[in-house]
């Protein structure tokens, strides 16, 4: 599993799942203890420290909870709710093109969506950039800086706040990178 790979699986694992989830426990262990930042492959130090800092799960669920679920949730995780974003059915239909399989999960949500690109990553050869590249500019990127922004606005939790920064510019960065990679081919 390359770089790329590894930034869209913890950081989708983190929008995808509740905080007291027993698969993030190895996660938060290495976020809690210091090491996701002796292996996160971007200059993020400031962020991953500060989350570190504020990563109880436990005490996290109650602002994930008021974030993300449900019908009155501050800020919809789904693309399908926000001007810009893609219909679930659209991401579903060229995630499967892609070759992926997918469960009944909704998958315009931005937790399956950032999995989604670690899968297509994690394929090398059989799938091109730009299937990646489409991945992020049609169906990520013209609505996640709006909602991670609303992310920032509503979450009480300094691990929230700080997650949609570090998500925010771990999106550039490795949307840069597959142009980098796209130029070199």
């Amino acid at each position: 599993m390359n770089e790329f790979s590894i930034i869209c699986r913890v950081l989708g694992s983190l929008f995808n799942r509740q905080p007291q989830d027993p698969l993030l426990v190895p996660l938060f262990t290495l976020l809690q203890d210091g090491k996701l930042k002796q292996s996160w492959p971007l200059e993020q130090d400031d962020l991953l420290t500060r989350l570190q800092q504020s990563s109880d799960p436990q005490a996290l669920a109650t602002d994930y909870n008021a974030l993300f679920v449900g019908e009155d949730c501050r800020v919809s995780p789904y693309g399908s709710h926000w001007e810009n974003g893609p219909q679930e059915a659209k991401v579903r239909q060229f995630l499967q093109a892609q070759g992926m399989p997918l469960s009944e999960a909704p998958a315009d949500h931005i937790g399956q969506i950032l999995l989604a690109s670690s899968w297509l990553e994690d394929q090398g050869e059989s799938v091109s950039v730009d299937a990646q590249k489409a991945l992020f500019d049609d169906y990520l990127m013209p609505w996640c800086g709006v909602f991670l922004g609303k992310m920032e606005a509503h979450a009480t939790a300094l691990f929230y706040r700080t997650l949609a920064a570090l998500t925010r510019d771990a999106i550039q960065a490795m949307r840069e990178e597959l142009e980098e990679q796209d130029d070199d081919a």
